[in-house]
């Protein structure tokens, strides 16, 4: 080797060492601010669980200033430092007796939650795979129009629809009933939007064997689109049980019977006096959203993407 391409041959080593080394550098880097970003996202929730297994008096003496009001019911300045405690001085499991056997509203109201959350996922994810279907499969000026609007309807906030629900549901004679809630909700378009978008890249070469296979549409759609969709649905599924298991407004302005809110809008309305309570029943609160997310992250991260291997 000539001393010319000896020294080449070390400073493209060179290179390729210093650019290895940037690369762990930038690595590192990426690992520390995404830990640090996880552990500021999840610290909220191990302080709620945490201090569920606290006693109400050291629950009081570390976050009595925060709830503290004053003679006229307002919020008093925070003149002190807070302790927030993430391991508790004794364990004790007293908010949660008080919970599960002593008082039965909190109970009542996470039963609610179930009830009015249920039935919306469930056919909201039936309506929704049909008209996805048709929005995939029809052709036509009139079909584009309604997905349009869909689109539009989807993008707007809730609030913008909250008084048409009102004034829809008040007609219908089902304001202050479950069914104010339910109904409309069944119907968003989100789901359906998700679903037309992967149903529209299913391959035309296969739905035609299908159809020379002897298969008609129903078939298509029970054995092709809905397997081929199925990371998809479930998330579908979570993305709507997260978002009508935290639901506020609709409660709020839908229903006047207060035995009919669900827990998320009863949490709110938990007092001063019931600190270590409210930690309880939000830790409680949390599992099935938890348990739900962890069973289905895999479907949820596919499904959002849309690689459920299908290629149009």
């Amino acid at each position: 080797m000539t001393p010319d391409r000896n020294t080449a041959h070390k400073k493209a080593r060179k290179k390729i060492h210093l650019k290895r080394r940037q690369q762990k550098i930038l690595t590192v880097i990426m690992t520390v601010f995404a830990a640090a970003a996880a552990i500021i996202f999840l610290m909220p929730t191990i302080l709620t669980i945490a201090n569920s297994f606290m006693d109400s008096a050291e629950i009081s003496a570390n976050y009595g200033a925060v709830f503290s009001t004053t003679e006229s019911g307002g919020k008093t300045y925070i003149s002190e430092k807070i302790n927030l405690k993430f391991i508790p001085d004794m364990v004790s499991f007293s908010q949660y007796y008080t919970v599960l056997f002593k008082s039965p509203d909190y109970l009542l109201k996470f039963w609610n939650s179930v009830i009015l959350v249920v039935p919306i996922v469930i056919f909201q994810l039936i309506i929704a795979a049909f008209a996805a279907y048709g929005f995939a499969r029809l052709k036509g000026r009139l079909k584009e129009i309604i997905f349009f609007v869909y689109i539009i309807v989807m993008l707007m906030p809730y609030q913008v629809t909250l008084v048409p629900n009102y004034l829809v549901s008040d007609k219908l004679g089902i304001l202050n009933t479950r069914w104010a809630i339910i109904l409309p909700a069944i119907f968003t378009p989100f789901s359906v939007f998700l679903l037309t978008k992967i149903m529209r890249r299913i391959p035309i070469a296969l739905i035609e064997a299908a159809k020379l296979d002897g298969a008609g549409e129903m078939q298509i759609f029970r054995y092709i689109a809905l397997p081929l969709c199925k990371s998809v649905m479930y998330s579908v599924v979570i993305l709507v049980f997260i978002d009508y298991w935290n639901m506020v407004e609709q409660p709020l302005i839908l229903l006047s019977d207060t035995s009919l809110y669900p827990l998320s809008v009863f949490l709110s309305q938990i007092n001063s006096g019931e600190i270590g309570l409210a930690f309880a029943v939000a830790s409680i609160y949390m599992i099935p959203t938890l348990l739900m997310f962890l069973y289905g992250e895999d479907y949820l991260v596919e499904g959002i993407t849309y690689s459920g291997g299908i290629k149009g």
